[in-house]
């Protein structure tokens, strides 16, 4: 992970000893959305975040997608400004560990990791203590110590073992100072090493194997970052082919630097830790700049728990149907010389009904484009800036179906908000096709980004403030 190491010493330990960690539960209450961002359910917005009760937090939960790890917690300002700006939505943290590089953190305090979880951050707390006792880079200080790689009378590397239960105590305490409750992820951060020398690496894994164990006795989560070539592939060897010989971590971090954006690697099955038990650094340490401010970081891709999910979409106006793989220009009947041509009345009836759900229009849904329904589009139109006109183009559907609050919205994201700016993506473009889920996935990143293109914007794939406002503003290109 990231660590005060210049990108070519980093890069050159990106082979056997590849993946150096920058170094989870807070409950937090999503805010009620109004019942017209609802769609007229009432129920509370979706963030799937972690939780935040009475100050304390769960952490990671539910969660699908871009994360980043860096030494030093940031400040309070650049986590404001990458929550706005930014594809990520988890960040790792470095609570404890003497070996650690970042040994001060100044930014991490109690009122940060509350503020980063009530935002909607899911945070990952590192511990980087004793390494493997054939790392080279270890110990790092004169006051910290590796792993102890005796087998003991009966081979079974006890000493390990209780070090790596007192490292968990050592990092429960950290966690509980910061307000990170009980049920959270904690990472232990191990640093690649020799696979092939057998003191080091059965050690290693008695060492993990007591971290799990008194995670689990103190109501924690234990999770493990490593090299996928050593400690990874260490310990799915040992899931596959010595079950019962360790206790196994509830969840692993790779260190993979191929730049994919997955949880998959050759070095190790694919089974294993399936589903939702995996995260996956994808990026050694590099710059990143979002909005203004740059951090040195390692990018990372998660798929932990149940992933990012949405509630069903609740009734809307008696079961009118709302969701389309495109919204068509829409326009009162008029006479050919072949005969009347009516709009779609399933559209006009999808029409009616969010114009309903605004304010704009205040009788029963029928499907059909009369005089009351003219009179409302003209005044939707009006008031957002359209010259009025007896048609309801794309423009005027991308703004009426993006309506609503300006939350900040990216992959990983599920709720009203996303299904909002799925159907404003298939509105702006018949080739869009954007399934409405309302959870923010790869084909809605791809839409975003596309979109954002077309209109000039970054594609960043981030839907902020600004983005919705050219979204409600109907922008195509």
């Amino acid at each position: 992970m990231s660590r005060p190491t210049s990108p070519r010493v980093r890069l050159a330990l990106a082979g056997a000893l590849s993946g150096a960690l920058a170094v989870t539960g807070v409950a937090v209450q999503a805010p009620l959305a109004s019942a017209a961002d609802q769609g007229g359910t009432g129920s509370t917005s979706e963030r799937r975040a972690p939780t935040v009760e009475e100050g304390q937090v769960v952490t990671p939960g539910d969660f699908t997608g871009y994360g980043f790890d860096q030494c030093l917690a940031p400040t309070q300002k650049a986590m404001n400004t990458w929550w706005r700006t930014s594809p990520f939505s988890a960040v790792g943290i470095y609570i404890s560990g003497t070996s650690r590089a970042c040994r001060d953190q100044p930014n991490l305090t109690p009122s940060w990791v509350v503020k980063q979880a009530t935002r909607g951050w899911r945070l990952l707390p590192i511990t980087l203590g004793p390494q493997a006792s054939c790392q080279p880079r270890f110990p790092r200080y004169d006051d910290d110590v590796t792993i102890d790689p005796r087998p003991g009378r009966k081979g079974t590397y006890v000493r390990a073992l209780k070090m790596g239960r007192r490292e968990a105590v050592s990092a429960v305490a950290a966690a509980k100072a910061l307000k990170i409750a009980e049920g959270s992820t904690l990472w232990y951060d191990l640093e690649g090493f020799d696979h092939n020398n057998t003191a080091c690496r059965e050690s290693a894994l008695s060492f993990l194997s007591g971290w799990t164990q008194k995670l689990h006795a103190l109501d924690y989560v234990s999770g493990v970052y490593s090299s996928v070539s050593s400690g990874i592939k260490a310990l799915d060897d040992a899931r596959v082919n010595r079950p019962d010989r360790f206790a196994l971590p509830d969840a692993i971090w790779l260190a993979r630097w191929d730049g994919v954006a997955n949880t998959s690697s050759s070095y190790i099955r694919e089974d294993g830790w399936r589903p939702g038990g995996r995260v996956k650094q994808y990026r050694g340490g590099h710059d990143e700049t979002w909005g203004g401010v740059r951090i040195n970081i390692d990018s990372n891709f998660l798929d932990l728990g149940k992933g990012s999910t949405a509630r069903p979409q609740g009734e809307m106006c008696g079961g009118t149907r709302v969701n389309w793989p495109s919204y068509e220009m829409l326009r009162p009947p008029r006479e050919t010389k072949n005969g009347t041509v009516r709009p779609d009345p399933e559209k006009v009836a999808a029409l009616q009904c969010l114009l309903k759900q605004r304010g704009y229009f205040d009788t029963e849904i029928t499907g059909t484009y009369g005089g009351r329904v003219v009179n409302a589009t003209k005044a939707w139109q009006r008031d957002h800036g359209f010259a009025e006109k007896d048609l309801w183009a794309r423009t005027h559907w991308m703004s009426l179906l993006a309506a609503g609050s300006k939350t900040t919205t990216k992959y990983g994201s599920s709720g009203d908000a996303v299904r909002r700016l799925q159907r404003s993506l298939n509105a702006a473009s018949p080739k869009a096709k954007v399934v409405v889920t309302g959870v923010y996935g790869a084909a809605v990143e791809k839409a975003v980004k596309d979109w954002q293109k077309r209109v000039g914007m970054s594609a960043s794939g981030v839907v902020n403030a600004a983005t919705w406002r050219k979204l409600q503003a109907g922008r195509r290109s």
